[in-house]
């Protein structure tokens, strides 16, 4: 009887014991969680080059901290670097696959590095300089972004590839005229000096400058106006001078008037020999 007795007391301390337990476990979980929980301020006491890197050069992620992108640390969690479409979703370039062969440091995403034979990557983001490359044929359209770009967000000199039209030229005049994207796309304003049209246009240039007509106080510009290869009619400023019917004879203005660069100049030739006549036999 007494062996029972001693049984039926083992037993409920036991579940007694138990219940207290499981009373007691939140609350040393809590507190053991509290213990574990790190801040910015202790990661830092470890991994120094990260916060480092993160305020020379983390754009945005400069604003997340450690805890913000890493969520534990091992051996509670066993993976503590995120996936980068953890937080970057929503656009096409962020479907694309190994964010690190360009973005090699997350502290410092926007310090951007490539190889060569790049462009997938690149017109994700740059949608207008592509349509611009594919719109405009030129031999700028079959080279990949980084043929010209190594490093993102540097845009080469045009002399790097190119010589100038002149030895006066430099990088800035080239971009009066040509767009990287659509170089043989010539457009200009009308304060383009001529002298970077005589690069090109030497003949034109020389008797415009030799000539003594009123269009000799005219820039190239005013005349072959905003785009390369224009050219205007003698009426839009000239208006209709001459008769109807002197204009049916003679259409072309040039055909009295000589070209628009050398007026009314025409070049003096002297007269083929005339055959003496053949004697009679």
């Amino acid at each position: 009887m007494k062996e029972v007795r001693y049984s039926s007391n083992i037993i409920l301390l036991s579940l007694i014991t138990f219940i207290f337990v499981l009373l007691l476990y939140p609350g040393l979980a809590s507190a053991q969680k509290q213990q574990l929980e790190v801040t910015n301020d202790d990661c830092v006491k470890c991994h120094a080059a990260p916060p480092a890197d993160l305020e020379a050069a983390g754009g945005m992620h400069r604003g997340v901290g450690c805890t913000g992108c890493h969520i534990g640390h091992p051996p509670a969690v066993k993976k503590p670097i995120p996936q980068c479409s953890q937080c970057h979703m929503g656009k096409a370039h962020y479907e694309l696959s190994g964010c690190l062969n360009c973005h090699k440091n997350p502290h410092t995403p926007l310090n951007i590095s490539f190889g060569n034979n790049i462009t997938d990557a690149c017109v994700t983001c740059h949608t207008l300089q592509i349509a611009q490359l594919r719109d405009n044929k030129s031999k700028h359209s079959v080279q990949n972004c980084s043929s010209c770009h190594s490093v993102h967000r540097q845009a080469p000199k045009c002399t790097q590839c190119h010589q100038p039209h002149s030895a006066e030229m430099t990088v800035t005049d080239c971009k009066k005229c040509h767009k990287a994207h659509m170089p043989k796309v010539v457009t200009y304003a009308d304060d383009v000096p001529s002298k970077d049209c005589s690069a090109c246009h030497k003949r034109a240039f020389d008797l415009l400058s030799s000539g003594e007509t009123k269009h000799k106080a005219f820039a190239c510009a005013f005349c072959h106006q905003e785009k390369h290869k224009t050219v205007p009619n003698c009426q839009d400023c000239h208006g209709s001078l001459h008769p109807a019917g002197i204009m049916a004879k003679f259409p072309k203005c040039g055909d009295c008037h000589s070209i628009a660069h050398d007026l009314n100049n025409w070049p003096v030739t002297k007269e083929a020999p005339k055959e003496a006549p053949k004697k009679k036999t």
